[in-house]
């Protein structure tokens, strides 16, 4: 018998979850290789919702956080949506997790501790239901000085970049025509996927322009759709919907860097830059603003006040609160419009019914003994039925 077959029966005999490590201090990346069964390990203070959902998403078999998943500060939702869901979590296993544990290695997670075969890595708190929903109760006695953080951040960025929110200023042109347009703006964010379904006959009537924040241009394209736009880190993006995409949106860092550009000219594709601090999502409603949208629809966008202050998401940039506030009026819910929206009942098919019954009516008068006294009358009529329906329609 080989040595390996016995060292694997025993390995998998022992306690514990037991997978393969994926190890990035930048979470976002670790996401776009992560698979079922994988152990992710990670570094986030303040566990957000998105992350969460991406993990359960993926089918991992744990998650070893280096750091915190609920620091105090505000009741983020990450740890609440990993527990709920069956994974284990292992907290605050410390920096060094990052460098005992190598990417690729098989670990094992039993009882907060992170094994490789028996020989113990790190440790860390296992945090169950009963312990994520006490620290949530603490957490929300840090949601005024949150708030008065976020208040102070929104307006430095106001001083920053006043220009660009009030004025425009910085915002880059674009070939694909939005004056006076219905614009569909797609984020990743929390069942983005089935508002953006529940919007199908709205797009198909509207025809708007669509507007893909970073993997939310991959949804679009996996629900058959082209997006129009694309505003995003090109590096996070799959090839076939950046090429397919009419005009693709590079954000910039406020000297003029734009992370991900370098896969853009190896695809051979164009693209412009948006010098900001913003966050990729509202570049896309300033986007939509300054070219004139009628009306713009948010898929996948923070609509709670956790989520607005969740750490990772989005709405923790202080542009998230001024940019709703440009927009005003014509920033509209992809939940509100798929609840409200009922498609007009077109011309053709109200004919059709009309029609239909008529027929119905004359063929059973028709086999009657008394059919032929109506029929001259009831063909008379149906012009003026027809011409009844038209302007009942119009």
């Amino acid at each position: 018998m080989k040595l390996s077959g016995v060292l694997s029966r025993k390995a998998d005999s022992l306690p514990g979850v037991i997978g393969v490590a994926r190890v990035n201090r930048r979470t976002r990346e670790l996401l776009r290789r992560v698979g079922a069964g994988d152990i992710a390990v990670i570094d986030q203070v303040d566990l957000d919702r998105a992350t969460a959902n991406a993990l359960v998403k993926a089918g991992v078999a744990g998650v070893v956080n280096a750091s915190p998943s609920i620091s105090g500060r505000f009741p983020n939702l990450g740890p609440e949506i990993l527990v709920g869901a069956g994974i284990p979590l292992i907290d605050a296993a410390g920096a060094e997790v990052l460098h005992a544990i190598k990417d690729g290695s098989k670990i094992r997670l039993d009882e907060g501790v992170i094994y490789q075969g028996e020989r113990e890595l790190a440790q860390g708190i296992v945090q169950t239901p009963e312990s994520v929903a006490d620290a949530m109760i603490e957490a929300k006695a840090g949601m005024t000085s949150q708030l008065e953080a976020f208040s102070a951040n929104t307006m430095e960025f106001l001083r920053r970049e006043r220009t660009l929110v009030l004025d425009g200023v910085g915002v880059p042109d674009l070939r694909v025509p939005l004056q006076d347009k219905h614009v569909v703006v797609v984020a990743p964010g929390t069942e983005h996927a089935q508002d953006l379904k529940r919007l199908k006959k709205y797009i198909a009537e509207y025809h708007p322009v669509l507007i893909g924040v970073d993997m939310g241009a991959d949804t679009l394209h996996e629900q058959g759709y082209t997006p129009h736009v694309i505003v995003g880190d090109p590096t996070g993006i799959a090839s076939d919907t950046l090429k397919g995409a009419g005009e693709v949106v590079v954000p910039a860092q406020p000297d003029g860097y734009a992370p991900g550009v370098e896969r853009i000219q190896d695809l051979g594709i164009g693209a412009v830059t948006f010098p900001s601090s913003a966050n990729p999502e509202d570049l896309a409603l300033l986007l939509a603003d300054a070219h004139g949208a009628a009306l713009v629809v948010t898929v996948g966008f923070q609509a709670t006040l956790q989520e607005f202050l969740d750490q990772g998401r989005s709405g923790s940039n202080p542009s998230t609160f001024l940019t709703r506030l440009k927009l005003g009026t014509k920033l509209v819910d992809a939940k509100a419009v798929s609840t409200v929206y009922r498609g007009r009942v077109s011309v053709p098919a109200v004919l059709f019914l009309v029609v239909a019954a008529l027929v119905a009516v004359m063929a059973a008068l028709a086999v009657s003994g008394v059919g032929d006294v109506y029929l001259d009358w009831l063909y008379s009529q149906l012009q003026g039925l027809l011409d009844w329906a038209r302007r009942l329609v119009s």
